[in-house]
C-alpha cells in the first residue's frame, strides 16, 4: 500500500470509507455474536446485514487498491508480483460476493445445528485465504541462503 498513489479523488474516498467500514466492523461483530443470547432476534439479524454489508464493502475497496497496483503500465510493483497481486484481487472480489450473497434472507432461515447458515458461509473467505497462502511456492529471491 506504501506505493499506492493517494492523490487522486477515487483512492481518498474509497480511503475514508474503509476506515470508516473497519471502525464499524468491532462493533457489528460484537452484536452477531450475541446470536443464541440476545432475547431481541432482530437485532441480531439486522447486525448479520449490516455485517456482510460491511464486509463486502471492506473486500471490494481492497481488491479495488490491489487492482490498482497490479495494472502493469503504472509499475507500481514488480513484474514478479503482478500474478500474485491478481490472484489476491480476484479472491477479494468473490469474498465480497459472497458477503453479499448472504444478506439475502434465506441465508438467515436456512440453520445448521440452529445456527443461521449465515455465518457458515463466512469462514470460507478465512479458508480460501489460508489455503491461498499454503500453495504460494516462494520465489527463490525471496529465500534466505542457509
Amino acid at each position: 500500500m506504501s506505493v499506492l498513489p493517494m492523490e487522486n479523488r477515487t483512492t481518498i474516498f474509497l480511503n475514508v470509507v474503509m476506515l470508516f467500514s473497519v471502525s464499524l466492523e468491532p462493533y457489528l461483530f460484537n452484536l452477531v455474536t450475541l446470536f443464541g443470547h440476545a432475547a431481541e432476534t432482530q437485532v441480531v439479524e439486522y447486525a448479520s446485514l449490516l455485517y456482510a454489508l460491511d464486509m463486502a464493502a471492506l473486500m471490494a475497496i481492497l481488491a479495488f487498491f490491489t487492482h490498482e497496483l497490479a495494472i502493469e503500465e503504472r509499475q507500481l510493483i514488480s513484474v514478479e508480483l503482478l500474478v500474485p497481486y491478481r490472484r489476491v484481487r480476484n479472491t477479494m472480489l468473490v469474498s465480497a460476493g459472497l458477503f453479499l450473497l448472504t444478506m439475502f434472507p434465506q441465508f438467515w432461515s436456512w440453520r445448521i445445528q440452529d445456527v443461521p447458515i449465515r455465518f457458515y458461509f463466512w469462514i470460507a473467505p478465512l479458508a480460501v485465504f489460508w489455503i491461498g497462502r499454503a500453495l504460494v511456492v516462494p520465489s527463490k529471491s525471496n529465500q534466505k541462503p542457509l
